[in-house]
């Protein structure tokens, strides 16, 4: 670890040597889950310390849909009280116009990290965020419980079903009432939209919206998916679920209450910690698959960047706290903390990062299954498009309407707001 801070204070020296010269006071805006704030706080705590620029963060709820719809609102205002913006993976065509480009200004880091992401922030020929780590879920499992009833790890939704129900059924029987088979994120956010996202693709029934624009989620196979998932509804998952995010799904899970979860890499290291219930009591795999002709594990492609508002009264000095906290020090420092993906592959082959998350270098199998939404199809009206369809997916999950109707509505719905054209 000696040689690792060595190499940190010169890659901070390297950041911080064309910064700014005069002090200046930032702002970045966030809205990150678990312990993700107060990491980003001890990173901007350094970068205080080396530059002499303050930064203050201003905290937003974790709901991204929350977050973007402010994010809207401030920069609709030309809001110049905020100079950095987390941004989520699918926000870059919708938001494109309000930020800094940044392609020339980082033009000597950008080949440090996997060129799919940086094509993820660009529109137009505009590099519009940088990465500060990368996302894909993964199915949480207790291995002690499975292990205890010789159940195996799922492959399938249906198995995944199957073995929730009995670990669930046996361990109830013994007097563990508050057990669950199984918990996601069941609210009506864009959440729903990544878990339901990954239960239609890995059934075989299409990406909602594909590539050449077709508006593809009407059919058989994703009605499928989601009457098995209306399914899951107070027998593996509780009532409740339809009302969990990330944090109430992690909630329920890190108290022992859950036999298999799904969620993000953050929720590892939590579950780890010190005091946890559940530390050394589980692992991760990859989502399972659909049934049938076309089904293949699925993960929704996710991932935090920064960007610079257009607004920013301190554009120079913002771009300079973006390429601090994107650069390889301090994600490597994130992912030590946080067990977030970083998004530089030098990364997944440290020693350290291996020796105190082992479970990164092992997240690329997950990362492979890992596949986009369709914001860079639907551009601008990708909110619009999700929101239409988590809302049928709720519907359906609370048992208004079967998958079938919803979907069809959805269609009808989504061709009128495709109008001419994406």
């Amino acid at each position: 670890m000696r040689l690792f801070h060595a190499l940190l204070a010169l890659s901070v020296a390297a950041v911080l040597a064309a910064g700014p010269a005069r002090a200046v006071e930032l702002s970045i805006v966030s809205g990150d889950t678990g312990n993700g704030l107060k990491v980003l706080r001890e990173i901007l705590d350094r970068y205080e310390k080396e530059s002499g620029d303050k930064v203050t963060i201003v905290a937003m709820p974790s709901s991204g849909t929350d977050q973007f719809g402010q994010y809207r609102l401030w920069l609709a205002a030309g809001n110049s009280d905020v100079d950095v913006y987390q941004t989520d993976v699918i926000w870059a065509p919708q938001l494109a116009r309000q930020f800094v480009d940044l392609t020339e200004a980082t033009r000597d880091v950008v080949g440090q990290h996997f060129a799919s992401i940086i094509q993820s922030q660009t529109v137009d020929g505009r590099l519009v965020a940088l990465p500060i780590f990368t996302d894909a879920p993964a199915l949480y499992y207790r291995k002690d419980l499975l292990d205890k009833y010789g159940a195996k790890v799922p492959a399938t939704w249906k198995e995944l079903g199957d073995t929730a129900r009995l670990v669930m059924d046996k361990e109830r029987a013994s007097g563990d009432r508050d057990i669950w088979g199984f918990v996601f994120q069941g609210n009506a956010y864009e959440g729903l939209t990544c878990d339901a996202f990954e239960w239609v693709v890995s059934n075989g029934g299409g990406q909602i919206v594909e590539p050449d624009g077709a508006i593809s989620i009407n059919n058989a196979r994703a009605a499928a998916a989601l009457d098995m998932a209306r399914g899951w509804i107070g027998t593996i998952a509780p009532p409740g679920v339809l009302a969990y995010q990330e944090e109430e799904a992690r909630g329920v899970w890190q108290t022992g209450n859950a036999v298999f979860m799904r969620n993000w890499p953050y929720a590892y290291a939590l579950g780890n910690s010190q005091g946890s219930p559940i530390k050394g009591k589980f692992d991760v795999a990859p989502l399972p698959a659909g049934t049938g002709e076309g089904a293949r594990p699925a993960a929704t492609l996710g991932g935090w960047n920064l960007a610079v508002s257009k607004y920013s009264r301190h554009k120079e000095a913002a771009i300079e706290l973006v390429k601090f906290i994107a650069s390889p020090a301090m994600q490597k420092y994130r992912t030590l903390k946080t067990a977030n993906l970083p998004t530089i592959p030098a990364l997944y082959d440290d020693a350290d990062i291996a020796s105190h998350q082992p479970i990164i270098p092992h997240w690329k199998a997950v990362f492979l299954n890992a596949g986009p939404r369709p914001s860079a199809v639907t551009r601008n009206k990708y909110n619009e498009a999700s929101s239409q369809f988590w809302n049928a997916v709720h519907k359906t999950l609370s048992g208004e309407g079967s998958a079938a109707d919803n979907l069809a509505d959805l269609e009808a719905t989504l061709t009128r707001l495709k109008g001419k054209g994406w």
